[in-house]
């Protein structure tokens, strides 16, 4: 109970701090965030901290669910991710582009942007695929 009232207290001042730098931006206009980028630095600090918050619990308790037992089914799901991440990298193209800026994206950047977008409309596709199967599955029942 006690870390749930930090887990609470700490997600309350993140998102303060995120308001008050939201509003921080709002205030200093469109044009001058444009052209300085001010103001968007804290806002920025606050998503990187939420994302380190959420990434320590993550691996917290992966490895504690890898350690409390079931290591079989754990190794099967990395496995099936890892496979999937492998096949979207080898179905990418790696052809240099050029972005907006008229810089030029280098071939192993531009397989492993392809690669991640394969990676997530795969995943994506899985993910529903479930939620359809579930839903036909337990209309049936």
């Amino acid at each position: 109970m006690a870390l749930h009232k930090i887990l609470k207290i700490v997600a309350l001042l993140l998102s303060v701090a995120g308001i008050i730098f939201l509003a921080m931006i709002i205030a200093k206009g469109d044009t001058e965030v444009a052209a300085t980028g001010a103001g968007v630095d804290g806002f920025l600090y606050v998503a990187y901290i939420i994302f380190a918050i959420t990434l320590v619990f993550v691996l917290f308790f992966v490895i504690k669910g890898v350690f409390a037992g079931n290591i079989k089914n754990t190794l099967i799901s990395v496995g099936a991710f890892l496979a999937i991440v492998i096949i979207s990298y080898v179905l990418a193209d790696g052809n240099p582009m050029s972005v907006g800026d008229g810089e030029t994206l280098s071939a192993s950047g531009s397989k492993l942007v392809g690669a991640g977008l394969y990676t997530f409309y795969i995943l994506a596709i899985i993910a529903i695929g479930a939620m359809v199967f579930s839903g036909v599955k337990k209309i049936t029942k």
